[in-house]
């Protein structure tokens, strides 16, 4: 049985978008769909006076953001299976716990009532951070989120941290009949003791060839389950959180991978996926990797 692709939804902007982005990735992959809202309305209802007999309680308005959204979906994608529930625990706690259960979960990059100025919502952090399965934060331009440009941008980080990831970004490929755009960024060592710093004896060359060799060997095993996607290997002098940023520009989806371990409760999340999750200009997926 497949594990549903399940969606955190609270009525906001961005949980619309989430909504859309994740009943088309549903539809592409053959699976089910499932909305989740969490709220610690039970915590809370009865606690305060009533205003008026028509103001809605947290639980109606959370059944009401439920049913709204089961309800676009069906309507945009009649044959998809969806269900939706709402769930009385708090946000990231809850699409945690539901992450054991689910082929990847999917957010928007801001929440109902989150700052204005927010690059990115606390709860969409915590989740990229924390879950053990992959986590898509639905963000980016009109052509990102709309997945026109024909381009998965896969940034392959170290073979310990990648292997999962390097497999989500062929199926996502695959699924999607587009490139794959591996990359690779690299960075020149200085010789620190020099003044002012000088390039290290290493020629540049072998440095280059060096991210060639990993990027070959990364890709190499997963490339024969999947002969019809085509890739196109790149490595790139600079820091990688900027290369994949710029690149993402011309991309639908951009993935990395993350280190989980195992007794950690803490955010786990590098330099790289957290610039992609603050600033590029498409969906990302956080993909972790067990260690």
């Amino acid at each position: 049985m497949e594990l549903p692709l399940i969606v955190g939804v609270d009525g906001s902007d961005g949980s619309i978008l989430a909504i859309d982005w994740a009943a088309d990735e549903a539809v592409r992959h053959g699976l089910p769909l499932r909305l989740v809202y969490a709220s610690l309305w039970e915590r809370y209802e009865g606690a305060l006076p009533s205003l008026g007999r028509e103001r809605p309680s947290e639980r109606v308005m959370a059944d009401h953001i439920v049913a709204s959204a089961e309800e676009r979906v069906r309507r945009l994608n009649p044959d998809l299976k969806v269900t939706g529930e709402a769930v009385a625990a708090e946000a990231v706690s809850a699409l945690l716990s539901e992450g054991d259960n689910a082929s990847a979960l999917v957010t928007g990059s801001r929440g109902r009532g989150e700052l204005k100025g927010a690059l990115l919502g606390s709860v969409s952090l915590a989740v990229a951070a924390r879950a053990y399965c992959p986590v898509i934060v639905v963000r980016g331009d009109k052509a990102g989120l709309a997945g026109t440009h024909g381009r998965i941008l896969l940034g392959a980080g170290d073979p310990d941290t990648s292997a999962e990831a390097v497999r989500f970004a062929f199926r996502e490929a695959e699924a999607r009949g587009c490139e794959l755009d591996v990359v690779r960024a690299w960075r020149l060592p200085m010789n620190e003791n020099a003044d002012p710093p000088a390039p290290a004896e290493t020629p540049v060359y072998e440095h280059e060839a060096q991210a060639s060799d990993l990027v070959d060997a990364l890709v190499a095993d997963v490339m024969a389950g999947h002969p019809d996607v085509r890739v196109r290997r790149a490595t790139v002098e600079g820091p990688a959180r900027k290369v994949l940023v710029n690149r993402s520009a011309a991309a639908d989806l951009v993935v990395v991978g993350a280190r989980r371990r195992s007794g950690h409760f803490g955010l786990q999340l590098g330099r790289v996926s957290h610039t992609l999750l603050h600033h590029a200009d498409c969906p990302v997926a956080v993909v972790p990797q067990r260690t």
